[in-house]
């Protein structure tokens, strides 16, 4: 592929340094971040969920490095499906390669839908579906331009949001030192829930918790995928990736402490606060209690950004990974076809463009059909870091198996075996435990809600039909690690 001067479809290097870092660093500041921290803290209590956060950020820091010793020795654009290929076995990289065009595909459809909702704050009679029209027409436009024009865009609307938290971060510092008065505010009554010791919920409310902080690191491995059109992924990858661990500790775990020591848990704003009613996240709340009167629509205008932010990212994402698949023979090779001179993609692009024309659908049927594709797509990134997981651990163990010494890797994961062992289990535990705690499972048998369960593990039956599909028809197996393809010239 793009080590390959005789392959004429490949994808040209062109991120920079600065691209990967704020892809790394952006990618997981969204709607999670400035929206569903609030519901968190309701359920957990603020101590509470900062064990919560800290328990995934511990497992998205180790998928992380996974991802980067791979992604750093054989970087290919789409390379969760090449390394699952490689690495585990054929019918594994079928079966992850199309999950994750699929999740990608669809999440780029509920951001454009969401883009219609957030609107409304400003333009409540326009119909929604006009605004996801432009946000696919414009994401379309930056995708099939170059990959630097996503690295771009991608800078600056993440920048965006990181000046966002800063703000937030230095407001409520200030606010809790006692520069921005705030009366009856009481720190330590907030911080420990009334007399909890921060913790409130239980299990169930530490669990609700850890599947929300699982969603909303959800895209950190889009680094990944960008490695194959970096100028120098030998380097760029391992430096993006160690933002992941550091970002994760100071947009998630300050922001958490923030609205835990300011806003009583039992507010119960921090329980209703959703994309479309900006006006009570938590953000807004505080700025707003430090006399910032234009709050709300500052608060929406940086959601709105990471909203279309997750959309470009999400495109991206799906055409490369739908190029892969087509480049190791799992799709049509007219997806692998790339534009002379820009090494875009085109047919991957479209397609997925298409996709998200799903989004207009949600403006006939309502909200309702909102909610089912944001289920549908929801366990499908549970399952693509499970791949990321085990791919890594059979990576490394063919590595040393076949005579190679960890030296000759540019760059080494942290705490391995025990690195993506961890965020294997936790992986598995969180993407199943979805519906703990939810009425789906209330009552007898006869009493599950089974549309609800479908819905929240259709991508579970799906990918085990891709799995065992490609695996019956084509006679594939696990593939012994002294078989397993190390080879650094990808053909």
């Amino acid at each position: 592929m793009e080590n390959s001067s005789q392959n004429k479809n490949q994808v040209k290097r062109g991120l920079k340094q600065r691209h990967l870092t704020m892809i790394a660093l952006g990618g997981t500041i969204g709607t999670g971040l400035f929206v569903g921290s609030g519901a968190t803290i309701s359920q957990a209590g603020p101590l509470g969920s900062l064990v919560a956060y800290a328990v995934i950020g511990l497992m998205v820091f180790f998928l992380m490095t996974s991802l980067g010793e791979m992604a750093s020795y054989l970087p290919l654009s789409g390379s969760f499906a090449t390394f699952a290929s490689r690495y585990v076995d054929k019918a594994f990289g079928f079966a992850m390669g199309w999950n994750y065009w699929f999740n990608s595909a669809i999440t780029v459809a509920v951001e454009a839908a969401t883009v219609g909702l957030i609107m409304k704050f400003w333009l409540p009679n326009v119909p929604s579906w006009i605004w996801s029209a432009v946000i696919l027409a414009l994401i379309l436009i930056i995708n099939l331009t170059s990959a630097r024009a996503y690295g771009e865009a991608e800078f600056w609307m993440a920048l965006v949001k990181v000046i966002a938290v800063i703000a937030f971060l230095a407001v409520g510092v200030l606010t809790i030192v006692g520069i921005f008065h705030q009366p009856g505010l009481s720190v330590v009554k907030n911080l420990s829930a009334g007399g909890n010791h921060g913790f409130v919920g239980g299990a169930g409310g530490m669990l609700a918790v850890l599947m929300i902080a699982g969603f909303s690191f959800q895209g950190t491995e889009i680094v990944g995928i960008a490695a194959g059109e970096s100028e120098n992924p030998e380097k760029t990858v391992p430096t993006a990736i160690k933002q992941v661990f550091w970002r994760i500790v100071l947009f998630y775990f300050a922001t958490i402490f923030i609205i835990g020591a300011l806003i009583w848990y039992k507010n119960p704003n921090l329980l209703n606060a959703s994309e479309t009613h900006i006006s009570i996240s938590p953000f807004t709340l505080i700025f707003e209690k430090a006399g910032l009167a234009a709050a709300a629509s500052i608060m929406n205008a940086v959601i709105l950004t990471s909203v279309i932010s997750a959309a470009n990212s999400w495109l991206y994402a799906a055409s490369r990974m739908l190029y892969s698949l087509s480049l190791e023979g799992f799709a049509p090779k007219v997806f692998s076809k790339t534009r002379d001179g820009k090494g875009i993609p085109m047919t991957a692009v479209i397609v997925t463009t298409i996709i998200g024309l799903f989004a207009f659908v949600t403006s006939i049927f309502g909200p309702g059909f909102y909610t089912y594709l944001l289920a549908a797509s929801g366990l499908s990134g549970f399952l693509a870091w499970i791949g990321i997981a085990i791919s890594h651990y059979r990576f490394r163990r063919a590595f040393v198996k076949q005579g190679h010494s960890t030296k000759e890797l540019g760059y080494h994961a942290k705490w391995f075996p025990v690195g993506p062992l961890l965020a294997l289990i936790m992986s598995i535990a969180i993407a199943l435990g979805q519906s703990y705690g939810t009425k789906n499972f209330a009552g007898g048998f006869s009493h599950w809600h089974w549309s609800a369960i479908l819905t929240t593990y259709m991508a579970l039956p799906l990918f085990l039909i891709l799995y065992f599909g490609y695996k019956i028809i084509h006679h594939t197996k696990l593939i012994p690690l002294d078989e397993v393809n190390l080879d650094r010239n990808y053909k």
